[in-house]
């Protein structure tokens, strides 16, 4: 009876650890299927993404190198641009030294002859002086003309048209004038300055004359060239300023007029205008001269107020024992 009861006992353990391995081999299966099923999915997507990337980055790549390939080619056309310039730069600096050889030749020639006209200017007026010394003070030359116009005065007077037209077009031809005139008088009692308007160059020498020296004159040339106060392209109202507060018996006056037009209503009332404050001495001779430069502004469009400013100044020169010269053309 008990011989029965161990053999069962045997058999019911044995089927149970049958059992347990059973399940422990069919774990590892499921588990292995498990593993199977998802590692290529797994594997599929991984390679996916990084085929995205690789094709990301191989265009960005193609984006740089064109991008290089872009800036080479501006570097390229710079570095020809710049060597263009660069000659053009050669050339322009070879052209300002010939001109500016051609400047200085010019402006030697210039001053020599400036000095030459001084020269002669003092040279004349020496003669004047050992003229009237031994011929007498009454001694009267047939000509007192250097270039045309008489320089036997003691005191000048410029009356200068300041309007747009002489200032923009003109002003680096009325600067040479002047000094060209001021060459002509190597000395001088009294010089003064004033616009067309009657207006003072130096107001503080208002209703005075400006001593003569050199260093008044450079004064003159240099306030000139920027000098531009407001003008009516009119000479009467200088002139008449100028005379009727310059005029003097004992005094011998010159006064020059520059401008380019006359936008005056009548030339015959300006003309006698003068006449009555210009008076004449006991021989007939005025005692202040008006001389008058004519600037050929408008020139290439005449009008009717550039032939009357021609006519009413070639008038008064004559008259008052001037002379008048009218530019044709600029210098």
């Amino acid at each position: 009876m008990s011989r029965r009861r161990g053999r069962r006992g045997i058999a019911e353990f044995g089927l149970s650890f049958l059992d347990v391995i059973s399940c422990g081999f069919g774990a590892i299966i499921l588990l292995l299927i498990i593993t199977k099923t998802v590692e290529p999915r797994l594997l599929e997507e991984s390679q996916i993404n990084l085929e995205g990337q690789i094709a990301q980055r191989e265009q960005a790549l193609y984006e740089i190198r064109g991008r290089i390939s872009e800036l080479r080619r501006q570097v390229t056309d710079a570095e020809a641009q710049l060597e263009d310039n660069l000659l053009q730069v050669a050339a322009l600096e070879r052209e300002l030294t010939r001109i500016l050889g051609r400047y200085a030749t010019t402006v030697d020639r210039q001053d020599e002859a400036l000095e030459a006209t001084q020269q002669l200017a003092a040279a004349r007026q020496s003669l004047t002086d050992e003229m009237q010394r031994l011929l007498g003070v009454d001694f009267r030359r047939k000509t007192d003309l250097v270039g045309g116009i008489a320089v036997d005065s003691e005191y000048i007077i410029f009356v200068i048209d300041t309007s747009g037209s002489m200032f923009n077009a003109a002003w680096s031809q009325v600067l040479r004038k002047v000094q060209e005139t001021l060459a002509i008088y190597p000395q001088v009692k009294g010089i003064q300055v004033m616009n067309d308007m009657g207006d003072y160059m130096f107001p503080r020498f208002a209703g005075e004359w400006i001593e003569d020296s050199p260093a008044r004159r450079d004064a003159i040339m240099q306030r000139l060239q920027s000098w531009n106060p407001f003008s009516n392209s009119s000479p009467v109202e200088g002139i008449e300023a100028a005379i009727g507060t310059y005029y003097s018996p004992d005094k011998r006056i010159s006064i020059y007029v520059f401008g380019d037009d006359f936008t005056g209503r009548s030339i015959e009332e300006v003309v006698d205008a003068v006449d009555r404050i210009n008076r004449a001495d006991e021989s007939g001779r005025r005692l202040v001269r008006i001389h008058a430069v004519g600037f050929p502004v408008y020139l290439d469009r005449p009008s009717g107020r550039v032939y009357r400013f021609a006519a009413l100044m070639r008038e008064l020169a004559y008259r008052n024992d001037g002379t008048f010269v009218g530019l044709s053309e600029f210098e």
